[in-house]
């Protein structure tokens, strides 16, 4: 590891849950390649966060509390899209400065745009003119050619998001969800894990895919209304609205 005679910057981790000590890691791996950040430690408004877990820095404060510094750049540790962007614009408007970080491991196209506070992790693939949005978070996730993430966005570990894909603003992926070539998920939705989305899904909308006829959600044992009484349906083609048929 090489350390130059710049001025290194001090990285403050936003968030000190689990997802919070991955992006440590991240960062470590980053300064063993090309040292950047001096790592001070975290913020996080439990202070508790780190209680009985092995981990080599501290909780430094609360969120609501901290006064950035002018060094300090900071990396948003925060999955939730909603939770998110409300802690990113709270230390924005105390003039935080957030660091985009991208693991050695991914592989990112030149062409590609990676926007302010994004976070790509490992074996991610960033493909031609694919277009990662400000403070979107890619977990070991692939994003195909002309495809767009958009702002505040999070896909869980294991994505795979085609060519021509318009991901909104705001939208939750869980793991391992496939998207279909030029299909659009709307600002706000939320992808259930493992779904094969091959419909365009609305604004602000829950979905799931359907693999089989019964599913366990929320501790109530659901049947499709697509497939009841019905025999021979491919389930990997529909998609479950849980906010219009679970309560």
């Amino acid at each position: 590891m090489e350390i130059t005679d710049k001025i290194m910057k001090d990285l403050i981790i936003v968030g000190a849950s689990g997802f919070g000590r991955e992006i440590l890691r991240l960062v470590e791996d980053i300064n063993q390649h090309n040292y950047s950040w001096n790592i001070k430690g975290f913020i996080d408004d439990n202070l508790n966060a780190l209680e009985g877990v092995d981990c080599d820095y501290k909780i430094l404060g609360k969120i609501r509390d901290w006064q950035p510094a002018e060094n300090e750049e900071f990396a948003c540790a925060l999955a939730f899209p909603n939770v998110k962007r409300k802690i990113v614009e709270s230390l924005k408007e105390k003039n935080a400065k957030f660091a985009t970080l991208i693991h050695p491991s991914a592989l990112v196209n030149p062409h590609s745009i990676i926007r302010e506070g994004a976070i790509i992790t490992t074996n991610c693939s960033i493909s031609d003119n694919a277009t990662i949005g400000r403070f979107a978070t890619i977990l070991g996730s692939g994003v195909a050619h002309d495809a767009c993430i958009g702002d505040y966005s999070t896909l869980s570990g294991r994505c795979a998001v085609n060519g021509h894909v318009k991901v909104g603003s705001m939208v939750y992926m869980g793991c391992g969800v496939l998207v279909a070539p030029s299909k659009t998920i709307g600002d706000g939705a939320t992808v259930g894990i493992g779904s094969v989305v091959i419909s365009n899904v609305k604004a602000g909308t829950k979905v799931l895919a359907i693999r089989q006829n019964e599913w366990i959600f929320e501790g109530y044992e659901l049947q499709s209304i697509f497939t009841r009484g019905k025999k021979n349906i491919d389930y990997r083609s529909l998609l479950w609205n849980w906010e219009d048929n679970c309560n």
